[in-house]
């Protein structure tokens, strides 16, 4: 039976409720009636429950599936405007002893190189991720308890903070690592991350056991139960995901919106992100052995419910989609993207060779962080290096209260102006510059907050004069 608040991962992720949800959802797929009722319901910003998503996902009435991309556009633009959160991801080791059929870090594939970084290996990445312009990573690892123990990936973490160079800094580091104890998320915070973030890859039990036949991951109950000991251990902030393509898109997007409800309804906080991956050719990976695999147009409309389901969960893509596709969704709700990624590991520094290759999947969007920083104010969004939330302790149940009352809008504005400044004085080419100062002059009057803007504009001119790190 379906408990969202149950710490039991087959109680909150029940089989039979989405199958039910299902069934209900394609059922009422020409409902036009109950659709434009739910829509409706959707435009307070306050999100919807599972089966009344998969009601818009289902539907099949072409002007009321626009009606839903329209929504999604407004509810993205009421709640994050035109700011676009910029990170990397940055590969520790692909060491592991899982047998995932999707990943070629398995442990049976023995053609590929496997590499851990030293901690002066880390501190040559990291200077090379700060000379592009980032402010926020998001560490990867395989699961080896032998190569990456807990302990190395704490003294990863320290190691990336304590490195200063030139006018850079990382000053959120989120944390994308195999279910583990209470005990090591509580170690975990104390490091001072930011985003503890794991991805379910799919949510349908038997399917999630035959995709992971062997090593610790192929415990299903241990690995969905995460977030909940992530939470236990004091993380604030929690990041959930399927990989779309390996099982029926449907289930799965019923089950990550379960998820979300069981995070809100046991701990007080949903998730902090969802990232919406889709399967990559890789290694010895070919995304054709999966037949699963979801359209563009599919995808689109999964981002958007996404959107008007969960409108204060930030959604996260990364360049495992390309140029083209990217675009679509941030459009629809997508706000937070990489630039400049590398899924190899030592990546930054060294440009691996075919034969040399340790990438988890291959990057479909190849271009610099300045490339993609320029795309996007060429489209007018505001690219954000900004990590002040994390920084000031508005995380959690702190920041969800912020942001459903609209008050985090006087923070997130300007602190997106200030770091998208900091970026073109340090790392912009001419181009980027100039249109990054356009789009910082056109936006100041938007901040409402008279007093909040003049201080804005104060430090945008000691940015110019050489002081960083600048917050609200």
């Amino acid at each position: 039976m379906y408990q969202p608040k149950s710490s039991i991962a087959t109680e909150f992720i029940d089989d039979q409720e989405i199958r039910d949800t299902l069934a209900y959802a394609k059922e009422n797929a020409n409902n036009a009636e109950l659709i434009d009722s739910i829509l409706e319901k959707a435009r307070a910003c306050k999100g919807l429950p599972h089966r009344e998503a998969a009601v818009l996902l289902e539907c099949s009435i072409p002007e009321k599936n626009e009606k839903m991309f329209e929504l999604a556009r407004e509810i993205k633009q009421k709640i994050y405007g035109n700011r676009i959160v910029m990170f990397a991801p940055l590969y520790l080791s692909n060491y592991c002893i899982n047998g995932c059929t999707y990943c070629p870090y398995h442990a049976k594939n023995k053609h590929i190189r496997r590499k851990k970084l030293t901690q002066e290996e880390i501190r040559q990445e990291v200077i090379a991720l700060q000379d592009m312009g980032h402010k926020r990573l998001a560490l990867e690892t395989g699961e080896d308890p032998v190569h990456n123990p807990i302990e190395y990936v704490l003294e990863s973490i320290k190691t990336i903070y304590s490195i200063k160079h030139k006018n850079g800094a990382i000053r959120r580091v989120n944390v994308n690592i195999a279910a583990t104890t209470v005990e090591n998320y509580r170690k975990l915070k104390e490091a001072g991350i930011g985003t503890y973030i794991l991805f379910q890859e799919t949510y349908n039990k038997k399917a999630y056991e035959e995709l992971h036949p062997t090593g610790p991951k192929h415990d299903y109950a241990y690995h969905t139960e995460a977030m909940d000991r992530a939470m236990d251990g004091g993380i604030d902030d929690v990041g959930i995901g399927v990989l779309f393509g390996l099982n029926l898109y449907r289930y799965d997007f019923v089950g990550l919106l379960m998820h979300a409800e069981h995070l809100e309804a046991a701990k007080g906080v949903g998730p902090h992100t969802i990232s919406v991956p889709r399967i990559r050719a890789a290694d010895d990976i070919n995304p054709a052995m999966f037949s699963n695999a979801i359209s563009d147009e599919i995808f689109e409309k999964i981002v958007a419910i996404l959107r008007i389901a969960v409108p204060y969960t930030g959604l996260i893509i990364s360049t495992r989609e390309s140029k083209s596709a990217r675009e679509k969704v941030l459009r629809l709700g997508v706000s937070q993207i990489s630039g400049g990624s590398r899924t190899s590991v030592g990546g930054y520094v060294e440009k691996e060779t075919e034969e040399e290759n340790s990438a988890q999947f291959e990057v479909s969007d190849t271009r610099s962080l300045d490339e993609v920083v320029n795309w996007l104010l060429s489209l007018g969004y505001i690219p954000s290096f900004c990590t002040a939330c994390y920084r000031e302790g508005r995380t959690g149940d702190r920041f969800m209260k912020l942001a459903k009352t609209g008050q985090i809008a006087n923070c997130c504005q300007p602190n997106a102006l200030m770091t998208l400044k900091e970026y073109l004085e340090d790392y912009a080419s001419p181009d980027t510059q100039q249109k990054g100062e356009k789009v910082i002059a056109a936006e100041i009057p938007r901040i409402t907050n008279e007093k909040v803007r003049a201080i804005a504009q104060e430090h945008l001119k000691e940015l110019h004069d050489g002081k960083r790190d600048f917050r609200f």
